[in-house]
């Protein structure tokens, strides 16, 4: 046996591998600006005669005792639980080299040597790296310091690496970039303390913010630039979206921008559409992006052939065929196809068949403009799902993340059902990211599901003002919570002021009910509306209500409510005296009342957006019953339907009628505030409340228990430049008002009293509606010839209203 006096170095190839080690472990040169390596104290003397020696690759020694120096805050025990080396071992540079990366592996150290001496002691010399005693961050303002602390991985008492310190510079980094700030640049400092402690400090220099001057698209002839923005998260920076956190640039909400453009094309019958290039330009003051993207929209598509294939002889392919929401011939829509897919999932499951693989694979055909779709069934591997675990919601909690996903612990796997289980959790609007990725569980049949997410603010305070030709000068203030303490309640806390309105309201939503699909929620809320100028008199209202509402589909949804308000009509001093002016239609209402009521209302939607529909129909019943106690007693009943038919983009017909009546009942007549009025925004080339009954005598509105209402509307274009964000329509509107109780149209003596109009007459108007969308907010001006009227109506010929935001 040779005799081996040490070992830092075995030979060249194991002196390059301990070297790289070494350096791994934090000898080589600082990977961090203005970094200050740590002091290096050794508890005792190093041994003597440990001087670098060639040792050839066949040498062997037999270690007879271990001696460990330079540690300080770290037992000797612990350092050679890690060794893998006890006394009397055989070792060679192999083991001694795994010994060396092993405790290089602990991170405890910042330098390890390994030497054997004459007589057989092995000397283990350590440098300990230091204890963090505090981690500071200077110079950050656009992001708080907590939120700092949530991303880096060093905390006090901590062990400190400059691997780590590394990594934490590049997620503070990162940080800044997806809050706009791109320039950001960090700088970690040391400060060396005593006993082998150190601060940390992040110097942070933010740099500008960076937003989005201009979206500019290129390619784009079906759309609109102003279009294709609104589908877009991504936003232009503007002075008015100050609480907005989308108008600044940041690379992977571009990334979902494109997936949602794709989207809203192949929605659209653009079944070959891409997104050609994205590029992001930065302004020579490093302040803003220009954002290009380049697309190609492609021809507009029509489903071909359709067809089902089955694997299993068990499934009937003809009959899931006739299942399908597809027709050859329609439109191509890809949400189509995700329809489709489910249906058929549903419709295998029901059969029994709860593990289906369903791949629609598609065909082209550019020369007839249409998309062979197949749909392949195939029964896959039997596969349950064994655990779900989320992670991320820092805020909001399981149940709420757990509630929205379609498979639980136990059920049988289904790809479509995780995809919509993605999907519900996305249409949540709490989170920025959602990845929902497939393991393997603890057996081949055994799935786990890890459901990832990432938190995004839900709160929004908004401060509005606007001016119209119906509410003169009004401005509100609203604070809006949609994942209130992380439980996915929304809360809305408004206040609006006006000339002619003023409310104060207070909402709240539990979406998820006892944990069923049930929306229920309460309103507290008090107003004031002055009718002086329509009917002479205020009215007053305070109470609240509770509502529910749940599915009965895919497209229809039913709401109950119940509402206790106290609702007071107040007219001018001296107006009823005795002998006054008032009119006695009205005079008999003054005063409050409780109005305790329940109602419903079902909704159906088969609207392909909506926003800004082009196709499909809409429509609605509503009903409330009033008497439930209180001191009014009616029944009101509406009905609004709405049908659109778009024969391209810019030219869209459609039809919508509203109808409604209300019936006092107990015989109570119907007050002036449960009746309806109608004018303004509802009929347009009437004033509010213009229309209907009316006492000539005080020209006073009475309103109607009865209305009836067309509108034919046709979108078309106007030739101005699409970034102008100008829609022109044409459109006529014609209806009726009128139906008052005849306690108010009859004298004492029964006969008709001649100062009250109620002839149920009909009304049309037609004109030029342009919806501008402004910065500020949305304008509507509407140009207005009547048709036909009654001599005591009131008109006009132009309008124009806002509802503004900034």
């Amino acid at each position: 046996m040779m005799n081996i006096r040490q070992c830092a170095s075995f030979r060249p190839g194991a002196a390059s591998s301990i070297l790289a080690l070494v350096l791994a472990a934090g000898l080589g040169t600082p990977a961090l600006a203005q970094a200050v390596p740590p002091a290096q104290t050794q508890a005792e003397p190093p041994a003597p005669a440990i001087q670098p020696e060639q040792f050839q690759a066949d040498e062997r020694a037999v270690v007879n005792r271990i001696l460990v120096q330079g540690a300080q805050r770290i037992d000797q025990t612990t350092i050679l639980s890690y060794l893998p080396i006890q006394p009397g071992d055989t070792v060679d540079p192999v083991v001694l080299d795994v010994a060396l990366r092993t405790l290089s592996r602990t991170q405890l150290f910042s330098n390890v040597q390994l030497g054997v001496q004459p007589n057989g002691d092995l000397i283990v010399q350590v440098v300990e790296n230091p204890i963090i005693n505090q981690v500071v961050f200077e110079g950050n303002r656009a992001v708080r310091e907590d939120k700092l602390r949530e991303e880096v991985t060093i905390s006090p008492r901590g062990i400190y690496t400059r691997a780590r310190v590394q990594e934490d510079v590049g997620k503070i980094i990162e940080l800044y970039r997806l809050s706009g700030r791109i320039g950001a640049r960090v700088t970690p400092k040391l400060v060396q303390l005593e006993q082998n402690r150190v601060d940390v400090i992040f110097e942070i220099d933010e740099g500008p913010e960076t937003g989005i001057s201009d979206i500019i698209f290129q390619g784009n002839s079906a759309f609109s630039d102003s279009e294709l923005r609104e589908v877009m998260v991504t936003k232009q920076s503007r002075f008015w979206r100050l609480f907005s956190r989308n108008d600044n640039y940041d690379p992977n909400r571009l990334d979902y921008d494109r997936d949602q453009l794709r989207t809203f094309y192949t929605n659209r019958g653009y079944y070959d559409f891409r997104v050609v290039s994205s590029v992001a330009e930065l302004a020579p003051n490093d302040e803003n992006f220009t954002v290009t993207l380049t697309v190609d929209e492609g021809d507009r598509y029509n489903f071909g052939e359709i067809k089902v294939v089955t694997e299993s002889d068990r499934l009937n392919a003809d009959f899931l065929q006739r299942l399908l929401p597809i027709r050859q011939g329609q439109l191509y829509e890809s949400d189509r196809i995700e329809q489709a897919v489910d249906a058929l999932t549903f419709a295998t499951g029901s059969a029994g068949y709860a593990f289906v693989e369903i791949n629609p694979t598609y065909r082209a055909n550019p020369d007839t403009d249409t998309v062979d779709v197949t749909f392949n069934i195939s029964e896959g591997q039997r596969v349950y799902v064994d655990r779900i675990n989320v992670v991320g919601n820092t805020r909001t909690i399981d149940p709420v993340i757990r509630r929205e996903l379609m498979l639980t612990e136990g059920d049988a796997f289904n790809r479509a059902l995780m995809e919509r289980s993605r999907n519900n959790l996305r249409a949540l609007g709490f989170f920025g990211n959602v990845t929902i990725e497939e393991t393997r569980g603890s057996a081949p049949d055994r799935s786990t599901l890890n459901v990832t997410v990432e938190e995004q603010p839900t709160g929004e305070l908004s401060v509005g003002a606007g001016f119209s030709s119906v509410d003169s000068f009004v401005v509100n203030l609203g604070i809006s919570e949609r994942n209130f303490r992380g439980r996915g309640q929304n809360v809305v806390a408004r206040v609006e002021w006006g000339s002619l309105r003023q409310q104060i309201d207070f909402r709240f939503t539990e979406p998820k009910f006892l944990g069923r699909d049930l929306r229920a929620g309460f309103d507290l809320f008090h107003s004031r509306y002055n009718f002086q100028t329509e009917s002479s008199f205020d009215y007053r209202s305070t109470g609240g209500g509770l509502r529910l509402t749940f599915p009965l589909n895919g497209y229809t949804w039913l709401s109950t409510r119940y509402f206790l308000r106290n609702d007071e009509v107040v007219v001018p001093q001296g107006y009823c005296d005795t002998g006054g002016f008032g009119s006695r239609a009205l005079c008999e209402q003054v005063g409050s009342a409780i109005n305790s009521s329940a109602g419903y209302t079902l909704n159906v939607s088969r609207l392909n957006d909506p926003i800004r529909p082009t196709r499909g129909w809409s429509g609605s019943l509503r009903q409330d019953f009033a008497g439930i106690g209180g001191d009014v007693n009616f029944i009101k009943t509406e009905v609004d339907a709405a049908w659109y038919w778009g024969f391209t983009p810019s030219w869209v017909v459609s039809l919508q009628g509203s109808t409604g009546y209300v019936s006092g009942w107990g015989g109570d007549p119907v007050r002036i505030n449960d009746r309806f009025f109608k004018g303004g925004n509802s009929f347009r080339g009437f004033e509010n409340a213009g229309m209907g009954p009316r006492d000539i005598r005080t020209n006073d509105s009475l309103g109607g228990n009865f209305y009836a209402i067309g509108t034919v509307e046709l979108t078309v274009p106007n030739g101005l430049p699409e970034e102008y964000g100008i829609r022109t329509s044409l459109f006529a509107d014609v209806g009726t008002l009128g139906v008052l109780d005849d306690r108010y149209t009859l004298t004492a003596a029964g006969v008709r009293d001649t100062n009250i109009v109620d002839d149920l007459a009909l009304r049309a108007a037609a004109g030029l509606s342009l919806h501008w969308r402004s910065p500020m907010g949305p304008i509507r001006f509407d140009f207005s010839k009547i048709l036909s009227r009654e001599d005591y109506d009131r008109t006009e010929g132009f309008r124009f209203s806002t509802s503004t935001q900034f």
